[in-house]
C-alpha cells in the first residue's frame, strides 16, 4: 500500500491556489460578495506561505540536526 507524502502535499502552492479558487467560487456562488471572496483566498494563502514556512523549517532542522550543527547554525568544537 502506498503511502500519502503529507509534508509534500500540504507545502503545494497548485492545492492551496486550487483551495483558494475553489472556496472563493462557493462564497461567490451563494451569495458572498467579492470582497469577501478576495478576502477568504487571501487568508488562505497567507495561511498556506506559514505552512509551508513551517514545514521546510522543520525539514532543514532535522535534516541538520543528524551533522553536528548547534540551534544556531554554527558547528560545535570541541578542544
Amino acid at each position: 500500500m502506498n503511502r500519502i507524502d503529507w509534508k509534500r502535499k500540504l507545502t503545494s502552492r497548485k492545492l492551496w491556489v486550487a483551495l483558494a479558487g475553489f472556496i472563493a467560487g462557493l462564497i461567490v456562488a451563494f451569495g458572498g460578495s467579492s470582497e469577501t471572496a478576495e478576502t477568504v483566498s487571501g487568508c488562505i494563502l497567507s495561511g498556506a506561505a506559514v505552512i509551508g514556512y513551517m514545514v521546510g523549517e522543520g525539514l532543514a532542522d532535522s535534516a541538520g540536526s543528524g551533522n553536528g550543527s548547534s540551534a544556531g547554525g554554527e558547528s560545535r568544537r570541541e578542544d
